[in-house]
């Protein structure tokens, strides 16, 4: 069983693979071999795709990376992107460690939504988890987003059981009082990390009774996204759970992914993809774009390959996890 075009209207496109972390269920300690300059989308051909996409019904874009921010004047291509007819929601997901000095070029551009990676609060747990990433940068960051007025601002956090599973509380607690909405995503299978980085799978419902133990959470709706997290409240509190190996996601999933190679994907667990970049650059008509756009959709599978905590594997620095 296939989607429709209608029930696919959001595109999330990495602009590097590049990132200054090493997040220990991201990558190994080493990082992974980058790409040529050459390889990546320029922004121009980025551009091109969201005018087409957003012609053919597309209506929420994500900017993500690796760390999208470590893409030179990123704030230019958010400018190009809010000026295409029809995109009525863009936004960026970063690891925050440049967000203090990239925040304001980007509200200005035109970007009013951001999601930031936040593992842990503790400064030596989360240097352990990014393998030497400094907490207060990403804190700075989030202070100078919440004073230029972006929101929502969502906090992903990705809990690693026997790691970083007394950050639960703390992250939920921080959220609430700064007005984040916090997001507690699943351990998923990673290439390149051997089986595992890390001791544990934790799941998405398992969280949500730590947290429910301290706060009353009622089930929400109207978050503002459209990705496949489910939102729970608790007074000031608004936390959701992304759980793709626990919970079926796929259902409401309405997302492809444009790599930041130019390859366009169905889902973050398929290695299938068409090859946007050659048709850009070897004189493909808008037609031929479209035309693509809606293979893609008519191929995106009700349910990814990936069925349980221990099989299969991406790279999550290549493809914009």
């Amino acid at each position: 069983m296939q989607k429709s075009r209608g029930e696919v209207d959001y595109l999330r496109i990495s602009v590097t693979d590049r990132c200054q972390l090493r997040c220990l269920y991201c990558m190994p300690p080493e990082g992974v071999p980058r790409l040529e300059h050459r390889e990546i989308l320029r922004f121009e051909e980025i551009a091109r795709v969201v005018w087409v996409a957003a012609a053919r019904g597309f209506r929420r874009f994500r900017l993500t990376g690796g760390e999208p921010l470590l893409r030179r004047d990123v704030s230019a291509l958010v400018r190009l992107l809010a000026a295409v007819p029809g995109v009525e929601d863009l936004s960026l997901t970063t690891n925050g460690c440049l967000l203090a000095r990239e925040a304001a070029p980007l509200k200005e551009a035109g970007l009013r939504r951001l999601n930031v990676s936040l593992d842990a609060l503790d400064p030596g747990l989360y240097r352990r988890l990014t393998r030497g990433g400094d907490v207060g940068l990403v804190l700075a960051g989030l202070e100078a987003a919440r004073r230029l007025g972006f929101a929502p601002i969502k906090l992903n956090a990705v809990i690693v059981a026997g790691v970083n599973e007394s950050e639960i509380l703390p992250l939920a607690d921080f959220a609430r009082r700064r007005g984040f909405i916090v997001r507690f995503i699943e351990l998923m299978p990673v290439l390149g990390s051997g089986s595992r980085p890390a001791p544990g799978f934790l799941s998405g419902e398992r969280v949500r009774r730590i947290i429910g133990a301290r706060y009353p959470l009622e089930e929400a709706s109207g978050i503002e996204g459209g990705g496949p997290a489910r939102y729970w409240r608790s007074g000031d509190l608004t936390v959701g759970f992304i759980s793709p190996l626990t919970c079926d996601t796929c259902r409401s999933c309405r997302r492809l992914r444009l790599t930041a190679a130019g390859g366009l994907r169905t889902c973050l667990f398929s290695e299938e993809e068409s090859d946007l970049k050659t048709a850009l650059r070897s004189g493909a008509g808008d037609g031929e774009i479209a035309r693509m756009l809606d293979a893609a959709v008519a191929a995106k599978p009700v349910r990814h390959m990936v069925s349980s905590p221990d099989s299969g594997s991406i790279r999550m620095s290549a493809i914009g996890g």
